[in-house]
């Protein structure tokens, strides 16, 4: 008689709370539907057992709207963070540009100079920069793969400091070169670009490079950045190299509804 009374909305509610997934269950399910008394509690748990295993489909489904109410999460969490951080994403001095300094739309990369599919994506930016006049890549750089990196990635930021003129440039022939990039590599690319060697060696020793590269790898930590290439563009998120095309689409709904999904 009581089996007859477990709705599915109930057994399915049961099957998510044995199962963790109480991020899926209202308020309202938890302190109610969901209380049962110790001497139900064996019945109840030979009914949500049998229920699974003829409706294995249930856990696929409760996994899928646990995953999708968490992406959503995270993208909430990920637009306020943009929001409050805008200046410092979009807009910091110490950050290097590519493409038009005054473009309207921008797309920011977190980076690092021996990151693969870093280099695999440089020829997606430069053939939108070429394309499009009025976009500007703004460059964190976002060292997360060794010393070798970190000393690239320094000699990237003291040439931002002395020569921000030249970054483009640099920027292209370090990433696309290569082997692995550090800070000998990077030098030599710097001063054959005309950078004085004496005043570029001097800058990297400037104490505002480390601030820069914590300040970045909060921000980082916030939008949930763990690996690279990262893009942010407008209020989104967007993880990995998925090409030029997806990237111009973004751009281009950018420009025509305000968001990079019309």
């Amino acid at each position: 008689m009581f089996a007859t009374k477990l709705s599915r909305k109930m057994i399915t509610l049961a099957a998510a709370a044995s199962l963790g997934l109480s991020a899926l269950l209202p308020v309202s399910a938890t302190a109610e539907e969901m209380t049962i008394s110790d001497a139900n509690r064996a019945q109840i748990e030979t009914i949500v057992r049998e229920y699974l295993l003829k409706n294995p489909e249930v856990l696929v489904e409760a996994q899928q709207a646990l995953e999708t109410k968490q992406a959503a999460e995270q993208r909430d969490q990920q637009r306020a963070v943009i929001g409050a951080a805008s200046a410092d994403l979009f807009d910091s001095k110490h950050d290097g540009l590519v493409g038009n300094p005054k473009g309207s739309v921008t797309i920011v990369e977190f980076f690092d100079y021996n990151c693969g599919y870093c280099k695999r994506a440089l020829s997606d930016m430069q053939s939108m920069v070429e394309a499009d006049k009025d976009i500007r890549f703004v460059m964190k750089e976002f060292p997360i793969l060794g010393e070798d990196s970190h000393k690239a990635h320094i000699v990237s930021q003291a040439l931002i400091a002395i020569a921000p003129e030249k970054y483009a440039e640099f920027h292209q022939k370090l990433l696309g070169s290569s082997g692995r990039a550090n800070e000998a590599k990077a030098i030599e690319i710097a001063t054959g670009l005309g950078v004085d060697e004496g005043k570029l060696r001097e800058a990297m020793k400037d104490p505002e490079i480390a601030k820069t590269f914590r300040k970045t790898y909060e921000l980082a930590n916030k939008l949930s950045i763990t690996g690279t290439p990262t893009y942010v563009v407008g209020d989104e998120v967007v993880f990995g190299a998925l090409g030029q095309e997806v990237l111009e689409a973004k751009v281009q709904n950018l420009r025509t509804c305000n968001s990079t999904q019309c």
